[in-house]
């Protein structure tokens, strides 16, 4: 691994920590897309990578801050990280039976509609503010 591939992975890690800690994000916006581009691996790679990522307690620092802040559900939270196993399993399955194109390109349109929802909502309460 060359010096050049491991500050990538630095910055990527970085950013998609920062991101995660920010607003709840950085797997499937951040990592899967900088590890296509970046590093041309394919959509089911790229993914898996991420996923492997998540298994590890990459969030217990910001999960600590918003402890402490009173701004977490760990009811909500335990429920769904049980169901996230159980899903992930699932749709780790039912995506590797399909091409990497037809995944990415589901992928971009969830991506897409997400940033539209966010965009609009976002905007109508920028509006509403006086």
């Amino acid at each position: 691994m060359t010096t050049s591939t491991i500050l990538i992975l630095v910055a990527i890690g970085m950013l998609a920590g920062v991101l995660s800690g920010f607003v709840g994000v950085g797997g499937g916006v951040l990592i899967v897309p900088a590890l296509i581009y970046a590093f041309g691996m394919s959509q089911h790679e790229a993914q898996g990578t991420s996923l492997f990522v998540l298994l590890l307690p990459v969030g217990i620092l910001a999960v600590n801050n918003y402890w402490k802040a009173e701004s977490l559900n760990w009811k909500f939270g335990l429920i769904i990280a049980i169901t996230f196993v159980i899903g992930g399993y699932i749709g780790s399955k039912l995506s590797l039976k399909f091409s990497p194109a037809l995944i990415k390109f589901i992928f971009g349109i969830i991506m897409a509609y997400v940033a539209f929802r966010f965009i609009v909502t976002g905007y109508n309460g920028l509006s509403n503010e006086s």
